[in-house]
């Protein structure tokens, strides 16, 4: 009894160290649906930009643009193709960044091509 008593008060202590180590980052998800006359040099320009973020804009951290699976509903009307995901370094670097001259000059290549987008944020 006693043994599995240090056990569950190892593992509280891990987990709640676990839990107060863990990143304050945002992770922002857009899942994309492009037009269908945008060319295939459109998009790619597009999820190059994305990748280009972290440089103009010093609060994103990472950006990923390649998909390994995407799921839709089978009812949904408008399939989406594509995801982005941008780790920005806190919340506040997620609201800056709405209207950032980094954010304008993206949706020059993004906006023009995207049919419908939906966005997640996420954090710990």
């Amino acid at each position: 009894m006693k043994t599995l008593l240090t056990l569950v008060l190892a593992f509280a202590l891990t987990a709640a160290g676990a839990l107060a180590d863990a990143p304050k980052t945002v992770i922002h998800f857009i899942t994309v649906a492009f037009k269908a006359d945008a060319t295939p040099a459109q998009i790619q320009a597009a999820l190059d930009g994305a990748q280009k973020l972290p440089i103009q804009y010093k609060g994103i951290l990472r950006v990923w643009t390649k998909a390994l699976k995407v799921q839709n509903l089978d009812e949904a009307k408008v399939k989406k193709t594509h995801v982005i995901a941008m780790e920005f370094a806190d919340e506040a670097a997620l609201a800056a960044y709405a209207d950032s001259d980094a954010q304008k000059k993206w949706y020059e290549l993004y906006i023009p091509i995207r049919q419908q987008s939906t966005t997640f944020d996420v954090t710990n």
